[in-house]
């Protein structure tokens, strides 16, 4: 008897926002649940989607990683230049409908090879948002590189799994006040941020 299972078809930026949200459902699951409503998709089809990407990261057959994101997301919307200590890279920017102010960005090492980075930036010309105090720091507010240039020095920290980053820096509260910060982002977007006022420094 011929399977009655529905044949999944092509693994497209829909699917890739769905993979890029379920990554961020463990620390702010309220906002992604309402993402996913916004998309028009079941809790179902986003763990099918993240599934099928984890297979498609896995396989033994599985494509470069530029070349799998070319056939998901298609040619890019754009392609810079982004300058690494003395090395210019190339950089794919993708639109991502869920959040228009911001890019999918995919680095490449000099010459087109592997993929040094992966993750979210904000858009050519978009408006940065104001970063000044810790109140700004709210999920899905920022990038990691704008928290970094915001909060500058900021130093970078392991993230707990493949995707997540960490920066730690010192903020100011709304008084004024130092704050030690450690923010959490997923796919390059900030997820939360713990902090506990500075140690006071001795003269």
């Amino acid at each position: 008897m011929p399977s009655t299972e529905p044949v999944p078809g092509p693994f497209g930026p829909l699917d890739f926002q769905l993979v890029l949200l379920r990554r961020m459902a463990d620390h702010n699951p309220d906002l992604v649940e309402r993402a996913r409503r916004d998309l028009g998709v079941s809790v179902a089809e986003m763990r099918e989607a993240n599934k099928r990407w984890q297979a498609m990261v896995r396989s033994p057959r599985a494509r470069a990683a530029a070349s799998r994101y070319r056939s998901v997301l298609g040619a890019p919307g754009s392609v810079v230049t982004r300058r690494v200590g003395d090395l210019e890279c190339e950089a794919w920017l993708w639109p991502v409908p869920l959040w228009p102010a911001l890019r999918f960005e995919v680095l490449l090492a000099p010459g087109g090879g592997a993929v040094w980075n992966e993750w979210l930036v904000r858009a050519p010309g978009a408006e940065p948002p104001p970063l000044h105090t810790l109140a700004d720091l709210t999920p899905w507010s920022c990038t990691a590189d704008e928290a970094a240039r915001a909060f500058a020095p900021a130093r970078p920290l392991e993230g707990s799994a493949p995707t997540r980053w960490g920066l730690a820096f010192t903020a100011p509260d709304a008084g004024g006040a130092p704050h030690a910060c450690t923010a959490e982002f997923t796919w390059g977007l900030l997820q939360r941020v713990s902090a506990r006022p500075a140690a006071a420094t001795t003269p």
